[in-house]
């Protein structure tokens, strides 16, 4: 499949799976979205991991990693499915008192790895990640993510490799078009909205 037929085909999964909503939506920067990406939806269908497990791997295979990190929640089922396709380990990180460690696993040192997360928009749980492990003697040798919403302006040192990159109109509360017509907001996710 080309790479314009992976997107599209990821594209459908998404919104089979109610991956991607669309409608009028809160976002965790106090943001407001006529989208919301929820990637924990698709890759609960083990057919759709594995599907974007594989075509991430051909991505990120050019940097000949030897094992596959990823921030702990929701880089981890992408990123097994990830070193499934390429038949390497893999390992994740969790925060432990608000800092990113790598608790379960011995540290890859002197290994490539590549970093693997779901959504990369601001590219800072993947670039912590890639600091803790470089930081342990391990080689950070590229990022990857089934979507890229960080349109060019993310953390990272490098350009993450993706499936689908893609920005969808932000706006603040006071600016947004939605709010203007009366469509009602929706907080979706897991985490509580940014204080002021």
């Amino acid at each position: 499949m080309t790479n314009g037929g992976v997107t599209e085909r990821l594209k459908e999964m998404m919104k089979e799976s109610g991956a991607h909503l669309e409608g009028h939506f809160l976002l965790t920067s106090g943001n407001h979205s006529g989208d919301y990406i929820q990637c924990a939806m698709l890759l609960r269908f083990p057919e759709y991991a594995a599907f974007a497990g594989r075509a991430l791997a051909e991505k990120v295979a050019r940097y000949s990693p030897e094992i596959i990190a990823s921030p702990a929640i929701g880089g981890i089922i992408i990123g097994h499915e990830v070193a499934r396709a390429l038949n390497i380990p893999f390992i994740f990180c969790e925060r432990q008192g608000g800092e990113m460690t790598l608790r379960r696993f011995p540290m890859p040192e002197g290994k490539r790895v590549v970093v693997i997360e779901d959504v990369i928009t601001t590219g800072v749980s993947s670039g912590e990640v890639g600091a803790v492990l470089a930081a342990g003697g391990a080689q950070w040798a590229g990022t990857g993510a089934i979507i890229d919403r960080s349109e060019g302006r993310s953390s990272l040192p490098m350009a993450p490799a993706s499936l689908w990159e893609v920005a969808f109109p932000l706006w603040k509360p006071e600016e947004c078009p939605l709010c203007a017509r009366g469509a009602p907001l929706v907080k979706p996710g897991s985490r509580p909205p940014k204080e002021g």
